[in-house]
């Protein structure tokens, strides 16, 4: 029953960071002058944070009281983050359960598309989106924990099952993602594009059926066939439409499900202390604004 519940939090979703982020002692945080400098320069600039629960951060505390309650937004996700640590002025409007689709298509009535932020104005713009597409990351979650919970830890009957959709799902959705990019500089022509990828969320080697009941050859599998491969085709899609791609993957190698609390950075699937499964919890949301202020100092 734990699992059952388990895996309705984490596929049905709509379906606190530290409050000194950005605010302490430069060098801690891996800036020096040239930082503080960028800080000034971008202060005030345009900010529009696009995406699905990966961005919003349902779970971390505490909730965005500007973004629709449909949407579980938190206002220490790492937009918030980001546009604190530079000053930015934010809009917001990820949302969790948010597909490809939701930037022209209404989400939820209170959830306009995604793309009615974006202005000629919008300077910098994140996005962090494609997990749902195909409902690949529900889909996975359920039927791979379906496949292996309480069987013996033999083989990977989840790539077995679902490979062959993983591939078709990657093959049909580059050209949307594509065209999404293409259309962001066409409503924001001025705006400097960042498309923020996934942490790792499953080891390279490990078993931890107590945390996330899957065969060890699967937590590899969906870490290097589904989350490696997803992360590469998303750095060629940002390459390709002249956008940056911001590779949160390395920094967050040890930092996933199978480990206890304090050094994960992404919640498990049994016993996730933020109540929502197979999510990043206020760690995660953290370095994943580290990363995106890194990108943004080089680029923006």
């Amino acid at each position: 029953m734990a699992i059952l519940l388990a895996i309705a939090a984490a596929v049905l979703l709509p379906a606190a960071a530290s409050a000194g982020h950005g605010n302490g002692n430069a060098n801690a945080n891996g800036h020096g002058n040239g930082h503080a400098n960028r800080v000034s320069s971008l202060s005030g600039a345009s900010y529009v944070a696009m995406g699905d629960s990966y961005t919003a951060a349902p779970g971390v505390l505490p909730p965005s009281p500007t973004a629709p309650a449909d949407c579980a937004q938190s206002a220490a996700n790492y937009p918030h983050l980001v546009a604190a640590a530079f000053g930015l002025s934010l809009t917001d409007v990820s949302c969790s359960g948010a597909k490809t689709e939701n930037f022209t298509v209404a989400q939820f009535p209170d959830q306009p598309p995604q793309f009615d932020a974006l202005t000629p104005s919008t300077e910098i713009v994140t996005v962090g989106m494609g997990g749902n597409d195909h409902n690949l990351f529900g889909t996975l979650v359920a039927g791979c924990t379906a496949l292996d919970a309480g069987q013996p830890n033999v083989g990977a009957p989840c790539r077995e099952h679902f490979n062959s959709f993983v591939r078709t799902t990657f093959r049909e959705d580059q050209r949307p993602a594509e065209e999404a990019l293409e259309e962001i500089h066409a409503l924001s022509p001025n705006a400097k594009i960042f498309v923020v990828g996934y942490p790792d969320i499953t080891p390279a080697h490990g078993y931890c059926p107590s945390a996330m009941p899957w065969t060890t050859g699967d937590l590899r599998w969906f870490r290097n066939n589904v989350q490696i491969a997803g992360a590469a085709m998303a750095r060629r899609e940002a390459h390709k439409q002249h956008a940056t791609f911001v590779n949160t993957f390395p920094a967050s190698i040890g930092h996933d499900v199978c480990q206890p609390p304090g050094v994960r950075w992404i919640e498990p699937l049994i016993g996730s202390l933020t109540g929502v499964p197979v999510h990043p919890n206020a760690l995660g949301e953290e370095h994943d604004a580290i990363a995106v202020e890194k990108a943004i100092s080089h680029h923006a």
